[in-house]
């Protein structure tokens, strides 16, 4: 696998995750994931057995050397991996905190009415399909607070369809956070086949438009950290045509 590291000392690795990169097993399939690169290019993370373990609910256990945090597998971008126990109890702290910065870039269906604002929606299951969640009424199970904030870059059409581009800042980290937040505004993600299955995928782009554009975390010692990814050629070439480069 031949994944950009963006940086990198004693503590913290920040790899740019390309498109289609699960971060960690699930213990059903057997694709090559986050972990085996980590394992063949850092394997001192899994001796010092760094971070926490998943463990399945029919037996097993899922190994995650190293592993403080995930993105979908269409998801591209920053994530950090840590090198030592202490970083990853010190990482983990912040995330649970929620004084991480983290800053996504994203590509949306249609136009919005304010150019910035922010979602404070609880997220739960959906009842139309248990891969799902929901921030829209008649969500199921528990309701857990979740807060996106946005603002918009730019917008334009492109092949007939309307999008725009959007900073995204999410305050708390529940799973598919910005793509359900999106979605319950009526602003769901360009080419997103779970929760906008009936729009059209446009200008080339064949997965979630969602970038993990920068993370900004403290080190051990007190240091501000902020890494970024440079813009994938996917969402480089929406921009030129939408004209916003």
């Amino acid at each position: 696998m031949n994944i950009p590291i963006l940086y990198e000392d004693d503590e913290v690795i920040a790899i740019n995750k390309p498109v289609g990169l699960v971060v960690h097993p699930d213990g059903r399939n057997k694709e090559e994931t986050l972990v085996d690169w980590v394992h063949a290019h850092y394997p001192q993370i899994a001796l010092d057995e760094v971070g926490e373990s998943i463990v399945l609910t029919g037996g097993g256990e899922i190994k995650k050397p190293g592993i403080v945090h995930r993105i979908d597998r269409e998801t591209s971008g920053v994530l950090l991996v840590a090198k030592t126990h202490a970083s990853f109890e010190n990482l983990k702290a912040q995330f649970q905190a929620r004084t991480i910065k983290k800053n996504y870039k994203a590509l949306a269906y249609g136009v919005f009415k304010e150019p910035h604002g922010t979602i404070d929606r609880k997220i739960g299951r959906s009842t139309s399909d248990f891969r799902k969640w929901s921030a829209e009424y008649g969500a199921r199970g528990e309701l857990r607070e979740a807060v996106t904030e946005y603002q918009v870059l730019g917008e334009g059409e492109v092949e007939g369809t309307k999008l725009s581009y959007v900073d995204v800042f999410p305050h708390t980290g529940r799973t598919h956070q910005i793509r359900v937040h999106l979605k319950a505004v009526g602003h769901p993600i360009l080419c997103d086949k779970l929760y906008a299955p009936k729009m059209p995928c446009v200008a080339g782009v064949d997965r979630v438009a969602l970038h993990a554009s920068s993370v900004e975390f403290k080190t051990l010692k007190g240091e501000v950290k902020r890494v970024e990814a440079p813009l994938p050629p996917d969402f480089r070439g929406v921009l030129a045509e939408l004209g916003l480069v």
